[in-house]
């Protein structure tokens, strides 16, 4: 039982520290937007029901040193919000700062050593500056960080103007959902002085007696000068799984002692009737849960047996193809739609919004804009669209590095900005939008912008250009990617030691991404990040080329038109075909891949859309729509771009799942190099050579 208990003990533990990140992520974003409106008093109820949740929160699942820090930050606001304080840069300075603290509190876990350093008691020390509350006994204490004295918990204050009579009668399943009425009792503390009273009449026979429930009820009479409002937050998260009322008492004597008759009473006729609620009560705490907290662990196991069971599937549709029974056809069809279904609603649980990662760097860029002396807003466009939480969490450190760029390198000081004619304040867009079926995310600043001269100078010192060679300007932009690459002419703490976009390149790449950059000469810079939507399962299209299987996400496809003898010799050799009166360039996957097969008599053409446009990729066959599991081709073969991945057959052969977008850029870069005379790569000569031979990819990129 205690094993059990422990167990239960650590989960509801754990599920405060994920909830109180979050409710710290809100509070940040409340923060800096407080900044900018120092007066709005709907940011300061928010700053205060976050801080005031956390605390109650931690007082009610063991964590009293986090409860105890917070409370000074929670009566500060509160002093704000009752218009006895006014809003300050310094008080939201030194709340973002406990914040910080509050993380690592609660990383640090229940170690009462590390609950309070110098860093805690400086900022408890300049929070009662702020509220008027210093001392010279509270700087006494900042000196000597170890020895401060936290607030206690039953130091409760004593100007009350009110009495307030409290009835707090828990429900059955209040300690079932891991709460502590002591812990609650104890925070009224907190409000004022207390007078406190248990009754223990429901308790039944110890034969009839669950250990798991709770049988005692209380009544309190608080003095204090607060609202019945801040009474009621303090049972905020277990006013659904319990009885209260409360009442302002004019009579106290008198109320009193009706009061605990009436209690009494209530409570003799709730034992008699418990037995007979629990299944119903227990029903309606289940009916009243509207979300349920699940482990990305659990659900990426989830997404893996979903993807299986698309495989399987597909093998089941491959056999009952081949016999003629008609019951098997029936059976295969009916588990095809569940298993489609089923993998929608799998991909669907995996989608976030992207607006938790953008809103992470408010406080970024914040904290940069002071550090460098910069003023820089940072907007957001289409924060809401959605993508695979696997992507959205290996995203956060190509922004972060393009933000700093942006920050270090982009936006200029606000003294330039005004020489120059812009706007004093900078900005930086964070976007993103659906595009077929990829998403793409843009960093963009209002700043200098970059000069492509002098990239092009710093690449050539590097050796990684010949004078003479010439290139175009997304070519040009492309280098600054380069291990190692830098322009900036100092060194800084934020950046400037070529990492950075090297970082960003093997980061999106590894998603199966494209970068892209854009940028004007003293107008600013855009670099647009192209990612899929998913990593785990996409609809494609098979195709077939002599005996080899290709999938071709259908996002990318838009038609498939057939291509004869007849208008390949019209085209005298040229890969080119008019489709309704516009020139359709193609690639002949056949000669691309190098592979030794002759070509049938009617080839067919995939038209797939890029972000260089239009064009055609010849196959020999169109099989049909297909689900792809993705997987991996594993270490040896990272250098291979054209291809984003493998997947199984129902027949049990593997197919590779292209990537045009790369195989249209990885072509088009190799007409270009052979059009100038460059020497062509091996690699893009015999690009699917390199691809079968693992020793030919080495150091290489296809």
């Amino acid at each position: 039982m205690t094993t059990i208990a422990n167990t239960d003990a650590n989960q509801f533990k754990q599920a405060f520290r994920e909830e109180a990140q979050e409710i710290l992520a809100e509070l940040e974003q409340a923060l800096l937007e407080l900044i900018e409106r120092l007066g709005d008093g709907e940011l300061v109820a928010r700053v205060f029901r976050g801080l005031h949740t956390i605390k109650g929160s931690g007082a009610m699942f063991g964590f009293e040193g986090i409860a105890d820090f917070t409370h000074e930050l929670e009566s500060a606001f509160d002093e704000v919000r009752c218009g006895r304080l006014k809003t300050s840069a310094e008080l939201v300075d030194v709340t973002l700062a406990a914040l910080d603290q509050i993380r690592q509190m609660l990383s640090e876990g229940e170690d009462p050593a590390a609950r309070w350093n110098r860093e805690r008691a400086e900022i408890l020390e300049r929070v009662q500056n702020i509220a008027g509350r210093g001392s010279a006994q509270g700087k006494h204490n900042a000196e000597n960080a170890m020895e401060v004295e936290r607030p206690s918990l039953g130091s409760g204050r004593q100007d009350a103007t009110r009495r307030w009579l409290i009835r707090f009668t828990p429900g059955p399943d209040l300690l079932l959902n891991g709460s502590d009425p002591i812990l609650l009792l104890k925070e009224l503390w907190i409000l004022g002085a207390v007078s406190l009273r248990a009754f223990f009449e429901a308790i039944p026979p110890l034969a009839q007696l669950e250990p798991e429930r709770c049988y005692v009820s209380w009544e309190a009479v608080l003095s204090s000068s607060c609202e019945a409002e801040a009474i009621r937050d303090v049972f905020i998260f277990v006013e659904d799984l319990c009885q209260l009322h409360i009442e302002l008492l004019r009579e106290p004597d008198r109320v009193i002692r009706e009061a605990a008759v009436e209690s009494a009473a209530k409570q003799e006729t709730l034992a008699r009737r418990l037995p007979e609620k629990d299944r119903g009560a227990s029903r309606e705490s289940q009916t009243m849960a509207s979300s349920l907290r699940v482990p990305a662990a659990k659900l990426d196991q989830f997404v893996d047996l979903v993807g299986e069971i698309v495989t399987v599937q597909a093998r089941l549709s491959e056999v009952a193809s081949g016999r003629d029974d008609a019951d098997l056809s029936e059976v295969t069809e009916q588990i095809e739609r569940l298993t489609t279904a089923l993998r929608e609603k799998s991909m669907a649980l995996r989608m976030i919004p992207i607006r938790g990662t953008f809103e992470r760097f408010r406080r970024l860029v914040h904290d940069l804009a002071h550090d460098l002396g910069k003023k820089v807003d940072l907007i957001f466009e289409g924060a809401e669209t959605e993508l695979d939480k696997t992507v959205v969490e290996r995203l956060s450190d190509p922004l972060l590095h393009l933000i700093r760029n942006s920050m270090d390198h982009g936006v200029e000081f606000e003294t330039e900005r005004k020489a120059l004619g812009k706007r004093p304040v900078a900005t930086i867009k964070l976007a993103a939008r659906h595009s077929g079926a990829v998403v793409l995310v843009e960093v963009s600043d209002d700043g200098v912008g970059i000069d492509p001269d002098a990239v092009r100078r710093q690449a050539t010192k590097r050796g990684l250009l010949r004078p003479e060679e010439a290139l175009t300007e997304a070519e040009i932009y492309a280098l600054l990617f380069e291990p190692g690459f830098s322009t900036a002419e100092t060194v800084t703490d934020i950046s400037g030691r070529g990492v950075g976009l090297d970082v960003v390149r093997r980061s999106v790449e590894s998603l199966r991404g494209t970068i892209e950059v854009m940028s004007r000469k003293g107008e600013g810079t855009s670099v647009t990040l192209r990612l899929p939507l998913t990593m785990a399962i996409i609809d494609g299209l098979l195709v077939r080329i002599g005996s080899a299987s290709f999938v071709v996400p259908l996002g990318n496809t838009l038609e498939c038109i057939e291509l004869t003898r007849e208008e390949i010799e019209r085209a005298n050799g040229k890969h080119l075909i008019v489709v309704r009166g516009e020139i359709l360039p193609y690639i002949r996957l056949r000669e691309y891949f190098q592979l030794r097969t002759s070509a049938p008599e009617l080839e067919q053409i995939m038209v797939v859309e890029t972000e260089a446009g239009r064009f055609g990729l010849v196959v020999d066959k169109v099989l049909g729509d297909c689900q792809a599991v993705i997987k991996g081709l594993g270490h040896v073969y990272r250098h291979v771009q054209v291809v984003s991945g493998a997947t199984i057959l129902g027949n049990g052969t593997v197919a590779l799942i292209l990537d045009p977008e790369r195989l249209i850029q990885e072509a088009v870069r190799s007409l270009v190099d052979r059009s100038r005379g460059h020497p062509s790569c091996p690699d893009r000569e015999r690009p699917y050579e390199a691809t079968r031979r693992p020793e030919a990819m080495q150091g290489k990129r296809v």
